[in-house]
């Protein structure tokens, strides 16, 4: 239906999401598949065209998996990189390599190069085919309120002036870096005080070119740069604002191709597909949660380009936030629940946050004798052995998860189920949600008054081995991947949360404890009875 058109003036709905960028987009498949009532309200008509993320890990590319968008099934959209990423001064001499190859935790490569806008159309496809998601695209968000333990978010059509109130249990702001919901929900914002503009030029090279498949980065003191793939058949440079310059000089067409032309690019042999200015900026939302208003996405938190886990920190926050909304408007959690989402993410993206920064403070340095300092230190450790900068892995904050191991992320190998080909764990079962055990034995004194509520959460039971057990599901760990990963940890039992994360872990004989450790948090504590 043309919502223009509609005579409908207020539309009640679980969850409004402000915003319809691939945040807002994947938090409307999330929520939609679990058979939620989405409203999505988007000021533009149409996605935005031209590239913006290129990058993402192997985190986010389980979670692509878990929308039917797995990475070896989208070929057009994203391609692996299994390389080094090479650091290079202004005299050619490499600083650093750092290693892009191989394989994560989550069974996908760790680096991939993507097109963001075949990235959206596909999502866009996922959001179409849901009855439960309406969006209106063409009506702005214009107005903010909360009472009765609801929601008002008003938005108006740009199109006719026509005005609709959606009345939603949620309100999420996956508006962007200058949120209005944030605004509006009075959420403060820490800033981390950097700040620095960079051209960012996309191409696409005509494929006689043949341009390698590389990814480097410049340290030149004369035009600090980066030039990474940008996707399939695509390239990207980006390159830094120097202290002489405006913006406005920087970005100009004649001046993207100037410094295109010592790599080989031309307008004979390539394509311009856009030139943008952009400042780098780092900071982060105070609270991700006022009341019935909820942030995700780049209007809960800003990073720099170096690590490329911008996007990537923005989907994460989806895959937090969608399952424990889903558990509280089913009635299987309190509204607290969702407090967890703010403090576990904050932990987690503050520390890309000041890696991204602490990268930038080391590539765009322009005083020739700082810079010199900086190349004795890094080529005199690189000699020496010592490891390339790697991002870093801090696990959750303070939320809903136990002991040494909970927060952590899990693993996703090969299994074998029913006889079927091996497949990873996702596919196979369906989803990530797990009691995972070594044996049968270990799950099999675990009630039944546990076992269900297990299942309406998505939590599924599974053993590497031992008898048949009613209710267990037997795999064969193709790989070794889960053995190898409970060794490591030292136990016997993993309960991992649908959103890829260990509540906890323990021993044989601790299945019943932490299945109910869990179930007790999301039915007392959150609900405010204990």
């Amino acid at each position: 239906m043309d919502p223009s058109r509609t005579a409908a003036r207020r539309l009640r709905t679980d969850v409004a999401v402000v915003g319809f960028g691939p945040v807002g987009k994947l938090l409307a498949i999330q929520l939609g598949s679990r058979g939620h009532q989405v409203v999505v309200v988007d000021r533009n008509e149409v996605d935005y065209r031209l590239p913006r993320a290129v990058t993402h890990c192997s985190d986010f590319a389980r979670i692509l998996q878990s929308v039917g968008l797995a990475p070896d099934t989208i070929g057009h959209i994203t391609e692996p990189y299994d390389d080094m990423y090479v650091w290079r001064n202004g005299a050619g001499e490499t600083l650093v390599e750092v290693d892009w190859s191989g394989r994560g935790e989550s069974g996908w490569y760790n680096t991939y190069f993507f097109s963001q806008p075949a990235l959206e159309r596909a999502l866009q496809e996922r959001v179409d085919a849901l009855g439960s998601v309406r969006v209106l695209r063409g009506w702005e968000a214009v107005g903010l309120e909360q009472e009765h333990g609801r929601a008002q978010l008003t938005a108006r059509c740009e199109g006719t002036g026509e005005a609709v109130v959606v009345d939603a249990a949620w309100v999420v702001g996956a508006d962007g870096a200058h949120s209005r919901v944030r605004e509006w929900a009075g959420i403060g914002w820490h800033d981390e005080g950097y700040f620095h503009d960079w051209l960012v030029v996309d191409v696409e090279p005509r494929p006689e070119l043949r341009f390698p498949h590389v990814a480097s980065q410049s340290c030149d003191v004369r035009r600090p740069s980066t030039m990474v793939p940008g996707g399939p058949g695509r390239r990207r440079w980006e390159c830094m604002r120097l202290p002489h310059e405006t913006k406005e000089e920087l970005n100009r067409a004649g001046k993207a191709w100037e410094l295109l032309a010592p790599h080989g690019i031309t307008p004979a042999n390539s394509v311009l597909e856009r030139h943008s200015t952009y400042t780098f900026q780092a900071g982060w939302a105070t609270e991700w949660r006022r009341g019935r208003v909820l942030l995700a996405g780049d209007a809960a938190h800003l990073m720099p380009p170096f690590a490329g886990q911008g996007l990537g920190a923005g989907v994460r926050d989806v895959m937090n936030l969608s399952w424990k909304l889903d558990a509280v408007l089913r009635g299987l959690a309190g509204d607290d629940l969702v407090d967890t989402y703010g403090t576990e993410r904050l932990h987690h993206v503050s520390a890309f946050v000041r890696f991204s920064v602490e990268l930038g403070q080391v590539i765009c340095i322009t005083d020739a004798d700082e810079a010199r300092r900086r190349d004795e230190r890094m080529i005199g450790e690189w000699a020496a052995g010592k490891k390339p900068p790697a991002p870093p892995r801090p696990g959750l904050g303070s939320g809903l998860h136990a002991g040494t191991w909970g927060g952590t992320l899990a693993r996703q190998g090969r299994v074998e189920l029913g006889g079927e080909p091996a497949a990873l764990f996702d596919d196979a079962l369906g989803g990530p949600g797990a009691l995972i055990a070594r044996t049968t034995s270990a799950l099999a004194e675990l009630p039944e008054h546990l076992r269900a509520p297990l299942r309406e959460l998505g939590i599924s039971l599974v053993a590497l081995a031992g008898p048949p057990e009613p209710g267990v599901v037997p795999v064969r760990d193709v790989d070794g991947t889960y053995r190898a990963w409970l060794d490591e940890m030292g136990v016997d039992v993993v309960l991992v949360r649908p959103d890829f994360h260990l509540y906890g872990a323990g021993d044989a004989h601790c299945a019943p404890e932490l299945a109910g450790s869990l179930l007790r948090r999301l039915r007392d504590v959150f609900a405010g009875a204990a």
